[in-house]
């Protein structure tokens, strides 16, 4: 009980800490981009290894392809919606990649917890913080630019930060149990929400505020990403 406790504080400390820095601290758009970079390229390892191998293993070729063009199709139809509906630099499309992969992510992260030692624990902890910071301060920030209170920003993150916790919470209770399929087919829709949020959200936008070192950047947060998943046993 108490490591799910500490990972939900990660989790949800990560975008809440991220919504401040974005809404009040001073970000620059160079740091903003290679911060984005760098969690872009610690999600490129993760959803291999973590997300879309343990798939294959579990439930073969076609369910994995097909849990990954789910969860890609729909982050794709919402991401479409939010700009028509709020702009593209409205941050809105940040805030969907944070939550639709970030959902069925932390289902599947309670889950992983359950019987999991203190390294294992440190290096997802560590992977979602490294993903989710940046990430929520681009997007509180062009919240606020767009026109909405740094309070109603705040909340908005805030919630979000609930809801994610909630996720790791509901995963680590009442998954406990379920088949191993299961767990797989949630981690591939993960799986594709993150390829696409990537494809359309992460790597742009880093590329856009820094274009200098947004590879190196990239290379950088998959190397920490892989670091982190040595730590664990």
């Amino acid at each position: 009980m108490m490591t799910l406790v500490v990972v939900v504080l990660v989790v949800s400390g990560a975008l809440l800490i991220g919504a401040l820095w974005g809404i009040y601290g001073s970000l620059s758009k160079p740091v903003e981009g290679f911060l984005i970079a760098l969690a872009g390229g610690a999600l490129l390892l993760s959803l291999v290894t973590e997300l879309i191998q343990p798939g294959v293993e579990r439930t073969g070729i076609w369910l994995t392809l097909g849990g990954v063009a789910g969860g890609a199709i729909v982050f794709t139809l919402i991401d479409q919606w939010i700009e028509r509906r709020f702009g593209d630099r409205s941050g809105g499309g940040l805030l969907a990649a944070v939550t639709l992969d970030g959902i069925p992510e932390n289902l599947a992260l309670g889950v992983a917890l359950i019987g999991a030692g203190a390294p294992e624990v440190a290096a997802l902890a560590g992977s979602i913080f490294l993903s989710n910071l940046p990430e929520a301060a681009g997007g509180a920030k062009e919240m606020a630019k767009g026109g909405r209170s740094k309070r109603a920003v705040l909340g908005i993150w805030a919630a979000t930060a609930a809801i994610l916790s909630a996720a790791a919470i509901i995963g680590n209770f009442a998954l406990e149990g379920a088949p191993r399929a299961t767990i797989a087919v949630i981690q591939c829709f993960a799986a594709g929400a993150v390829v696409a949020s990537l494809a359309t959200e992460v790597f742009p936008k880093a590329y856009r505020e820094e274009h200098n070192w947004a590879g190196l950047a990239t290379a950088l947060g998959l190397m920490l990403a892989l670091l982190l998943g040595e730590l664990a046993p």
